[in-house]
């Protein structure tokens, strides 16, 4: 009996024993599509099985597969600024679940508050801005700057992908030789989509930050990377990469992202441009209480986030977990999908210190379908320690240190021992199918076009030819101008740096050239940041007297094209040399030696009326030596072949330069001084967009003829040049002192977003104007000073040249950008000295420009 009694036993516990095992062998396969109330896809949704750990998050099309073993009844929806969802599936079975996620927002239009029935939203007597406003009260002591010393280390990938790409494609013939790249598809990024890698980089580094003097230090440990360097600026691109995927500081008034600024949703400010809903009480398994809230802007078309915040209720009303959204409604170009996360970690001093951060984009040039970029940047934060001050001499060194003590292979294994999280198959091939991409023929050689295009030269060996731009254009001097040159590369030498080109106008028949020699004294190109090299040029040219061109040749063809009489041109013959030395921290200083000859040509001419008669003068020589002095705080840089562009920001740029003319050197006929001082700034007020301000003034010491003032920057082309002066003619205003004012307001569309259809076209409302003023001190003037060169005229006899008088020049434009996204059309109004012949006052100026 006890025998048969246990047997049975045993035989039920068996029996139990194998259904327990079958219920959770058991494999679910769900899928479907996740879209809004409009039937809009909706992207990086997550969607996890109660229960269990499994989870995954839609894709741009709002698509999700999931499979998991187990036996979870349940599979929940939830997305930053819609309601979640919880809908039953049954365990072990193939199915499709397609779901409609409703809008938090619209569903929480009435809160209850201290037993009133029902109100309209109002932050009066509201719990949920009175928690926030807790929140703001403490953010100062839950910042990272709070403490007087912090340590860390920091782990970051930043990685980019081809999304959505069609199918099929891994099969084409064409492609066939780069099969391999395609058929590299990553299914656990966004889930039923192909993602392929092309591009990752990952970085280690130990941090520091003291208080006072503030001052914070990176000590970069081990890097690795994809390298394109041959074809771009691939240290500019991660730069700008990295701050368009910028680190969210929740704390901070404003947020950076992508290329505009966010009012924080715990701004100051933030509770009269955001509304707050407390959804949950939250318990976590380590005994800490939350409340989770969440949040959306009061207008859609607003710079603002829509989101969820977990705030903890010990007392230091802290951050726990942020998850962050932007409304499709916002004006953005080329962005599907963003949302960013951040995790916080409770230290043992009680603070909560960020642990996570985490961006996820998807871009492309349609709203939803066609191919695209998927762009993610993780960071994670380890080893805290709180007011341990680290060694004096850690703080003595630059902001950007690096430890190159770790070959290539061993920073590489010290990454991989340090990854605190494991990289998908398809990851970990990205480094070695790239490298395998680079070493195909046909690859290089359409990377090489590419790369001619778009920087303007095409590299040939340890040369360079271009740049093309300027192979061709024309003007009323020289005709059809021919040019050609090039200038040689790291690939030639490190250190020694040679540039030359030829040109012939066919017009006046006559050779133009450079020849340009460097010396490189930081084993580094000539071209790249930071800058350290001795250089001397001979160049003879033509030239357009005060003509200033930005970002690119004067020579350029499409800057052939100009309004109103260009007729008036010099020779130029300059013999310089400069000494240039940057330091890491964006101070730089320069030396210079200039000699310059110049010519009238055209129908210009240098004469002087002394004592009635017409005198001609054949040409002016001058000598000078130079020193500038330039400092840009915490300047990022994206460099080009041609030029260099600053990312703007923040923080100003101030240049000083002095210059002294040398009479009787290199048969220089004048003595003179000048300084000049420019100080630029970049505002960025929030949802209002940004202003940028740049105010320049100089004084020039010395009796001296119109050509050698300032001729200041004139723009008779078609084109918007933000630093010339559209609406003013070549030559026209001559002064040896001035102040200008350069300022520019774009507004992001602050205004047109709120118009029903128009906003949909996401045009940008844009403001500017440009002031000078100065003047010509009595002894340079030419009606005083007969001896001096008199200003030149035009056809009728008239002066084309004038000195400022009591009143600036003045020019209004006002502008609509991102039109089809890259178009910027400006109505530039002169509002002064219209009594000037040959004045035109009111032109239509564009430009083109890629912004996000």
């Amino acid at each position: 009996m006890v025998f048969r009694f246990w047997s049975k036993a045993y035989l039920c516990v068996f029996i139990l024993h194998i259904a327990v095992l079958n219920a959770y062998s058991q494999t679910s396969s769900i899928s479907g599509r996740v879209v809004d109330r409009s039937g809009n896809p909706l992207a990086f949704v997550s969607v996890e099985l109660l229960g269990s750990m499994h989870g995954t998050s839609t894709d741009t099309a709002g698509i999700y597969q999931l499979k998991a073993v187990g036996s979870s009844t349940q599979i929940k929806f939830s997305y930053v600024g819609f309601k979640s969802l919880v809908k039953n599936i049954v365990p072990g079975k193939e199915q499709i679940l397609n779901v409609r996620l409703d809008e938090e927002d619209n569903s929480l239009q009435e809160v209850s508050v201290k037993g009133k029935k029902h109100r309209s939203y109002s932050n009066r007597e509201n719990p949920a801005v009175e928690l926030i406003r807790q929140v703001i009260a403490h953010k100062h002591e839950n910042e990272a700057q709070h403490y007087d010393f912090l340590q860390y280390q920091q782990y970051e990938r930043i990685q980019f992908s081809l999304s959505n790409m069609p199918s099929g494609i891994a099969g084409k013939k064409m492609l066939s030789p780069y099969r391999f790249v395609f058929e590299n598809i990553d299914s656990t990024k966004i889930q039923g989509k192909t993602v392929i890698p092309v591009f990752m980089e990952e970085k280690l580094s130990d941090n520091y930050y003291r208080k006072d003097p503030e001052k914070t230090i990176q000590i970069m440990k081990a890097e690795k990377s994809v390298d394109f360097g041959k074809y771009l600026d691939q240290k500019g691109m991660t730069v700008y990469l990295n701050r368009m995927y910028n680190v969210v500081d929740i704390y901070a008034p404003n947020i950076f992202i992508v290329s505009n600024e966010f009012l924080s949703p715990l701004a100051d400010v933030a509770p009269t441009f955001y509304k707050y809903f407390i959804q949950d009480t939250i318990t976590t398994s380590d005994n800490e209480k939350l409340v989770e809230m969440h949040f959306f802007p009061r207008n859609k078309t607003d710079l603002l986030f829509k989101g969820k915040l977990w705030i903890t209720l010990d007392g230091n009303y802290a951050v726990k977990k942020v998850e962050l959204g932007l409304s499709k409604d916002i004006n953005l170009n080329w962005v599907r999908e963003m949302t960013v996360t951040q995790d916080f970690e409770r230290n043992p001093d009680g603070r909560y210190h960020l642990s996570r951060n985490s961006m996820k984009a998807d871009f492309g040039m349609l709203p939803q379908k066609g191919a695209g970029i998927y762009g993610e940047r993780v960071v994670y934060y380890s080893d805290y320690h709180v007011n341990v001050p680290a060694l004096a001499e850690v703080y003595q060194g630059s902001t950007l240190q690096s430890n190159t003590s770790l070959t290539k292979d061993n920073q590489s294994l010290l990454l991989e021992s340090k990854r605190p999280d494991t990289l998908s198959a398809a990851e970990a091939k990205v480094y070695s199918n790239i490298d395998s991409l680079q070493r195909i023929p046909s690859f290089r050689h359409t990377m090489s076009i590419t790369a001619a295009f778009t920087s303007g030269f095409k590299t040939a060996g340890p040369v360079e030819i271009g740049p093309i731009s300027t192979f061709y254009s024309f003007n009323p001097l020289e005709g059809t101008r021919l040019r050609l040159g090039g200038r040689t590369t790291t690939a030639f030498s490190p250190r020694v740096y040679l540039e030359s080109y030829g040109a012939y106008g066919f017009q006046d028949q006559q050779w133009k050239y450079l020849l340009s020699a460097a010396y490189a004294f930081n084993n580094k190109s000539i071209y790249t940041f930071p800058f350290h090299y001795l250089k001397a040029s001979y160049q003879k040219d033509t030239e357009i007297p005060g003509q200033q061109v930005a970002f690119a040749q004067s020579d350029n063809f499409l800057l052939s094209f100009k309004r109103g009489d260009n007729d008036k041109w010099i020779y130029s013959d300059v013999l310089k040399t400069d000494y240039i030395h940057e330091f890491s921290n964006h101070f730089s200083y320069s030396l210079g030696f200039k000699n310059w000859k110049q010519r009238p040509a055209g129908t210009l001419e240098y004469y002087t009326l002394d004592e009635g008669q017409k005198t001609p003068v054949a040409d002016l020589t001058t000598s000078e030596l130079s020193l500038e002095l330039r400092w840009a705080p915490h300047e990022q840089l994206f460099q080009g072949k041609m030029y260099r562009t600053t990312i703007p920001s923040k923080y100003p740029i101030m240049t000083l330069r002095f210059v002294s003319g040398l009479k009787g050197v290199l048969n220089s006929d004048y003595s003179y001084q000048n300084m000049m001082l420019n100080v630029s700034k970049r505002f960025y007020l929030s949802q209002l967009g940004y202003s940028d301000f740049m105010v320049e003034g100089m004084q020039i010491f010395g009796q001296l003829p119109y050509p050698l003032l300032t001729i200041h920057n004139a723009n008779q082309s078609y084109t918007y040049q933000p630093y010339a002066y559209n609406m003013m003619n070549f030559m026209e205003f001559v002064t040896d002192h001035y102040v200008s004012l350069n300022f520019e307001h774009k507004f992001n569309g602050f205004f047109l977003n709120k118009i029903p259809l128009i906003r949909k076209l996401k045009f940008r409302e844009i403001v500017g104007l440009k002031m000078l003023y100065g003047g010509i001190r009595s002894e340079n003037d030419p009606v005083l000073h007969p001896s001096l060169l008199a200003y030149p005229l035009n056809g009728n006899d008239r002066s084309s040249t004038y000195s400022l008088g009591n009143s600036p020049y003045a020019e209004l434009n006002v502008g609509l950008g991102n039109i089809f996204r890259i178009i910027r059309l400006d109505a530039v109004k002169r509002l002064t000295y219209l009594d000037h012949p040959d004045v035109v006052k009111l032109g239509i100026r564009a430009s083109m420009k890629f912004d996000l």
